[in-house]
């Protein structure tokens, strides 16, 4: 890499670290892994916030490498990710909410830095199609380096988790876990709103004029949703 090419590199950081910082939201994901791993000791609370990141970068990885080739393959689009991440996410809302006790046990069996920290709270729909978009405008040295710029931040933010629930207690968090709980389900439900939106308008008025198919999705918007 000649120095003009790492100049532009350089200045290119930004444009790719702060669109994925906004993506994956660490201030939205930090309660929820407080949450998740309230009763976990410290090492396997290090444990799990490692293994978050590093299946994150793998799957973003992954996903730049073969994604858009997958997609072509199977015929998935980016709203249909969203529609499952949704109903993934929502899932995980509705145990919370009603089964508190049971889903904590099941967590204690259950590797929850992979599903849902890293997939779908980290490396969600937001996440997966902004790295499409930075992909086309600075290529994927910058992209991947951004990304993983953000995985530390996650990281450090997660390891210093324990000290937040040393200051506020455990029945903080208990309460914290379920309107947590109601947000994660208000969060899924926008992600699947989003996908069956743009789906029924990609489908359905893929030969109608611009201004009238726009007219009639805000229209399903206001009336139905």
């Amino acid at each position: 890499m000649d120095n003009r090419a790492f100049v532009d590199f350089f200045f290119s950081l930004p444009g790719t670290f702060i669109p994925l910082f906004v993506a994956i939201d660490v201030f939205y994901i930090a309660p929820v892994y407080m949450v998740m791993t309230g009763e976990f000791d410290r090492k396997r609370k290090d444990a799990v916030a490692l293994k978050s990141v590093v299946v994150s970068f793998v799957v973003c990885v992954l996903f730049v490498g073969m994604g858009n080739f997958i997609f072509r393959t199977m015929g998935i689009t980016v709203d249909d990710f969203k529609i499952a991440g949704g109903l993934l996410l929502l899932v995980f809302a509705v145990l919370e909410m009603t089964k508190s006790n049971e889903i904590k046990k099941a967590a204690d069996g259950a590797d929850v830095g992979i599903a849902p920290l890293a997939v779908p709270l980290i490396v969600g729909p937001a996440v997966l199609t902004t790295l499409l978009i930075l992909l086309e405008n600075f290529g994927v040295l910058a992209t991947l380096t951004g990304l993983l710029l953000n995985l530390i931040v996650v990281w450090l933010v997660f390891k210093g988790s324990r000290f937040i629930v040393s200051a506020v207690g455990k029945n903080t968090i208990l309460v914290l876990s379920k309107l947590l709980a109601v947000l994660l389900a208000a969060f899924a439900v926008m992600f699947i709103r989003i996908g069956v939106l743009n789906i029924l308008k990609n489908a359905a008025f893929e030969d109608v004029p611009q201004e009238t198919g726009d007219a009639v999705i805000n229209m399903i918007k206001y009336h139905v949703f």
